[in-house]
């Protein structure tokens, strides 16, 4: 039996997701667990202390705001999760994909303040951790279907991670830089 630490430490092989997912798999560091444990206050952080008007605004023509972008990142955990979830559990019915291009605007970002956004991006974060915590050793390797892919519950956990660490680059590089 492994512990918690070495379950969310292997990698998952290239067989567990779909090739798209290695964009994110291939950024985290360790393991996806203590990722996902750590690095959102880092996240968090670049933004805390920005004007409300310059995270209202894309980079440029037609990109989302910084909310916009947080909420992204919130919503997509969450739909990694439950992927993680149902697979998990042994759930076989393949899963939908989701178009974050119709959620972004559908979540009304900019008609939030920073603080909710933030506060709903930890307890996301929460739930994410809790969910895999709790885990039935073995349950990480099972297979499922996603977005008409196949799909492992672990590398749910890694993409979600991996989520994360990409759009932070993006607000390093493109909003921040």
């Amino acid at each position: 039996m492994m512990t918690q630490a070495q379950r969310w430490a292997i990698r998952p092989g290239s067989d567990e997701y779909a090739a798209y997912y290695d964009r994110y798999v291939s950024r985290v560091p360790g393991d996806a667990a203590a990722a996902l444990g750590g690095q959102l206050e880092q996240t968090l952080a670049l933004v805390r202390d920005l004007p409300d008007a310059r995270t209202q605004r894309g980079y440029a023509e037609g990109k989302w705001s910084i909310r916009e972008v947080l909420l992204h990142i919130a919503d997509a955990e969450r739909v990694f999760a439950y992927r993680a979830f149902r697979i998990a559990r042994g759930d076989a019915t393949p899963l939908a994909s989701f178009d974050e291009n119709a959620y972004a605007p559908a979540s009304r970002a900019n008609d939030r303040t920073m603080r909710s956004i933030c506060d709903e991006l930890r307890a996301v974060r929460a739930a994410t951790l809790a969910l895999i915590e709790g885990l039935p050793d073995g349950t990480e390797t099972r297979r499922g279907v996603a977005s008409g892919q196949p799909v492992s519950a672990r590398a749910l956990v890694w993409i979600a991670a991996g989520h994360e660490l990409h759009h932070r680059g993006v607000l390093e590089e493109r909003y921040l830089g």
